[in-house]
């Protein structure tokens, strides 16, 4: 890594994992729209990011803790961290309950990569807090994780390094849960993706 590379967000990790196009318009073209599952995920973290600390016993709480990992490029900030006999233990807040897919298994593997870094040993693991169901789901940073988690890194590195978004693919469930659907128009678009040889054709004319 450069010193001159930004960082990538955390974030950036789970909006990848959840649809490309969309973390590119996001942190690639800065766009953003927001509608009520957005809305209520932002209420939920702005409870969760009022920096601070807590002990209960034997754990001591850590809250808008800044993160960084300088060996895979990434920043950002985790809601909770829990300090146990010294273990860091990350606890990220989503809104609705567990999902099919690993996105935010990743973003929250991705936040145990970087206290590994900055606090020198291991991270086991760590959990997340769903609004929906007010229950953890403990997740274990297996090698399967880690491995998934530092591919999708370098994926969107690379994305941000080429300065290209991503073509539409759309999918009905996820498209239909997305803020971003009106910027991305990924229906119309994804029936027309070969933009480029459209005007070849027609300029030929």
């Amino acid at each position: 890594m450069s010193g001159d590379d930004e960082p990538i967000p955390l974030s950036a990790l789970q909006h990848w994992l959840y649809c490309p196009r969309q973390c590119a318009l996001i942190h690639l073209e800065r766009q953003w729209a927001e509608n009520a599952a957005t809305a209520e995920g932002r209420i939920l973290h702005e409870r969760a990011d009022q920096p601070g600390k807590a002990r209960r016993g034997p754990v001591r709480t850590l809250r808008a803790l800044p993160l960084f990992c300088r060996r895979l490029n990434l920043a950002g900030i985790a809601d909770v961290v829990e300090m146990r006999g010294g273990i860091p233990f990350p606890v990220e807040y989503k809104r609705g309950r567990p999902k099919s897919h690993r996105a935010d298994e990743v973003q929250l593997c991705a936040q145990a990569l970087c206290l590994e870094e900055m606090f020198g040993q291991p991270v086991p693991d760590g959990a997340l807090f769903y609004g929906e169901t007010r229950r953890r789901t403990d997740i274990a940073f297996d090698a399967d994780l880690r491995a998934l988690t530092e591919r999708v890194a370098a994926e969107v590195a690379a994305m941000l390094a080429g300065g290209v978004t991503p073509p539409p693919a759309y999918a009905a469930r996820l498209c239909g849960q997305c803020s971003l659907a009106d910027l991305c128009q990924p229906r119309p678009l994804s029936t027309h993706h070969d933009v480029a040889g459209w005007l070849r054709r027609h300029l030929r004319d």
